[in-house]
């Protein structure tokens, strides 16, 4: 079975990691460089174990696009949105024996120093059949 383990953050998560002042406090290089190598080194580790599926990261939120419908007719809105502190800040996809071992590799992803940070684990539907609802 495969699993998506989603990472959130924020628009001022990013700026922190650019170095620029805001609502956290800037991170510095070396800060930044060890949350990549981190992120590399469990990357590695599932990917020898077979695990790793895929794992990206994603631009800041103030490069995203918003698009819903009103009354029939798309609707852009350029981000951050103001209304949503935390968005997808990445992925990584995994394929194991077990829900129980898609959270023990979810659990790596979390960072022990941020009180509160979390990760969301779910299975990939294959198909129509796999949405249990």
């Amino acid at each position: 079975m495969k699993y998506m383990i989603m990472l959130y953050g924020s628009q001022q998560d990013y700026d922190a990691m650019a170095g620029r002042p805001g609502g956290k406090p800037p991170m510095s290089a070396e800060q930044v460089a060890a949350m990549h190598a981190h992120m590399e080194s469990v990357h590695k580790e599932l990917a020898e174990s077979g695990e790793l599926v895929d794992g990206r990261g994603l631009t800041a939120p103030v490069h995203a696009r918003r698009v819903q419908l009103r009354h029939g007719a798309p609707v852009v809105t350029d981000g951050p949105y103001p209304e949503t502190q935390e968005v997808l800040a990445g992925f990584t996809v995994v394929e194991c024996a077990s829900f129980d071992r898609a959270t023990q590799i979810a659990a790596r992803f979390v960072n022990p120093d941020a009180d509160g940070e979390y990760v969301d684990v779910r299975p990939v539907a294959d198909g129509i059949e796999d949405l249990d609802g």
